[in-house]
């Protein structure tokens, strides 16, 4: 092993139905692990990378932030690690805080907190908390694909019900329909709204960007399937990729509300950190005639780098070209009456059931 070795890309039939082109070691390791072909044919037999899931003994389950340009200071994340496998995913960094790669243990090797709900009525009911939104998926998506098993969304949503408690979920799943019942109760008091990204309306791009996330009809389906209930349902453009899929802006919007959306937002391609080579290896790997041009829109958005971590530019980018994408943005969302009123959710109506406050006493 080399301390600066470059991971090999990872054979494709290993990597089926994964988004992530290589397994480069977590850059706090000391030793970088490189796949090589030794002459005796020992790759081939290596198995393909299967999910694995773990528990993770966490010791909050509600997470704070101060970023100024971010409108929430509280969220949780049910699950470490996403199986949807979104080549651009910013979240995929944190991995590395588990010894682990950010490249396909990311999407392969997962973590749930399975006390989660009983954490979270633990910290509802500590003395002086104080209720604003709770933001859930904005960092791993809560309703990938383990959660048909594990079910951590379905048991906090209870919790956050049986509180009166405020929440704003971002996800790209359809399961998030399962729980369109607790959903739409909670949105009666206002206590509940939901986002769904939708990154493209291509089929082919959607597969190979996002392998193991809904396809982009069953997204239109979900905000559809929430908006029947009564639940505010937003869609999130993001990321908007230069020169692969901006161009799809206003038919996004356009279907969006046509399926019930009222609020919509989009965040600029980020690629901090190892998404950086991740997301360029399944770049050239895709689409290698655009990829000059891809990141040369994008460095022009960024200063002339690919990723400018600044606050208030980092989702939003700058210069002509950035102005450009917000400009349409604007005007589309005017003409399909999107964001004429952004619903903040309630808080007024928080109240600790009897039970949890007598339970924490005896903690």
């Amino acid at each position: 092993m080399k301390p600066d070795a470059a991971a090999a890309a990872i054979d494709p039939d290993r990597r089926r139905g994964r988004g992530a082109q290589s397994n480069k070691s977590g850059r706090f390791e000391r030793l970088q692990a490189e796949t090589f072909d030794d002459g005796w044919e020992s790759l081939d037999e290596l198995p393909p990378f299967k999910t694995e899931v773990q528990a993770e003994k966490a010791r909050v389950i509600i997470t704070r932030n101060d970023s100024p340009d971010i409108g929430f200071d509280r969220s949780i994340n049910p699950y470490r690690g996403c199986e949807h496998g979104c080549s651009y995913c910013f979240a995929r960094p944190t991995h590395s805080y588990m010894g682990l790669s950010a490249g396909l243990d990311f999407e392969s090797k997962l973590f749930y907190k399975p006390d989660a709900a009983r954490m979270l009525e633990k910290e509802l009911s500590a003395p002086g908390y104080k209720p604003r939104t709770i933001a859930i998926g904005t960092n791993t998506d809560p309703y990938q694909p383990i959660e048909r098993q594990h079910r951590l969304m379905r048991e906090i949503l209870e919790v956050l019900e049986r509180f009166n408690h405020p929440v704003g979920i971002v996800t790209k799943s359809a399961l998030v329909l399962r729980d369109a019942d607790i959903l739409g109760r909670m949105a009666e008091r206002g206590l509940a709204k939901v986002a769904l990204s939708v990154t493209t309306l291509d089929r082919k791009l959607a597969r190979a960007m996002e392998p193991r996330a809904a396809t982009p009809d069953r997204r239109l389906d979900a905000i559809r399937g929430l908006a029947d209930v009564g639940v505010p349902v937003g869609v999130l453009v993001a990321p908007i990729i230069p020169a692969l899929n901006d161009a799809e802006i206003e038919r996004i919007l356009d279907s969006a509300v046509a399926a019930g959306a009222n609020e919509a937002g989009y965040v600029l391609l980020r690629l901090p950190l190892e998404v950086n080579d991740i997301f360029k290896e399944w770049l050239l790997r895709h689409y290698p005639d655009r990829y000059r041009h891809v990141l040369s829109v994008l460095r022009s958005m960024r200063g002339g780098k690919d990723y400018d971590s600044e606050f208030g530019k980092r989702q939003r980018g700058d210069g002509p070209y950035a102005w450009q994408i917000g400009r349409r943005f604007e005007i589309a969302t005017k003409r399909l009456g999107l964001n004429r009123r952004h619903l903040k959710l309630r808080t007024d109506l928080f109240s600790p059931p009897a039970d949890s406050v007598k339970q924490l006493s005896l903690f």
